[in-house]
């Protein structure tokens, strides 16, 4: 038995997103030489929209890319045995940009580091800085962290996370499952 509560509403998202762009901008001084990568499939939609609100405050349209880290996840062989494999499309060179790596949820940290070696297979860039939606502070594996995060949450182990972007579910909410029992 679970149960689901909501911990973002679509304008709970949407205000985050907005704080995350204006973040951005702010620490890099603007967005010279700056790209974004979405990694399927959460963080493809959520990098087109911060592109969006970056393009209305600076009058510039970022680069955006996609990235599907299928193949390079240390665990995708116990996932299944025919792994189901998106298309990477990075239409811009990665040399000595700064990227920032869209995702919607950094948990273990093993998709971000799965994403630092695909992206370390197409070049170096100057840097490389993490979005994510929502930062779960609990279960992390790996020494990675965000950069920027819509929302930081301190939640156990017997929760899950399911974040419903408009893109796919026709609407835009963040849920938490609590495992009970």
């Amino acid at each position: 038995m679970s149960k689901h509560s909501v911990i973002m509403t679509a304008q709970d998202i949407d205000r985050a997103l907005t704080r995350m762009a204006l973040q951005v901008m702010e620490a890099n001084h603007g967005v010279e030489n700056m790209a974004l990568v979405g990694i399927h499939t959460g963080g493809v939609f959520l990098a087109d929209r911060l592109q969006q609100i970056i393009a209305a405050q600076e009058q510039q349209e970022l680069p955006v890319g996609y990235l599907d880290i299928t193949l390079y996840r240390d665990d995708w062989s116990q996932i299944s045995q025919l792994p189901i494999v998106k298309t990477t499309d990075i239409p811009f060179t990665v040399q000595g940009r700064t990227l920032v790596l869209v995702d919607d949820v950094l948990y273990t940290g093993r998709t971000i580091r799965a994403a630092l070696d695909a992206i370390m297979d197409l070049g170096r860039p100057h840097s490389i800085q993490l979005a994510v939606l929502i930062n779960r502070k609990c279960g992390r594996e790996l020494p990675i962290q965000a950069n920027y995060a819509g929302m930081d949450l301190m939640e156990s182990q017997n929760e899950h996370i399911h974040v419903k972007l408009k893109e796919l579910h026709e609407y835009d909410e963040v849920l938490i499952e609590t495992k009970e029992g």
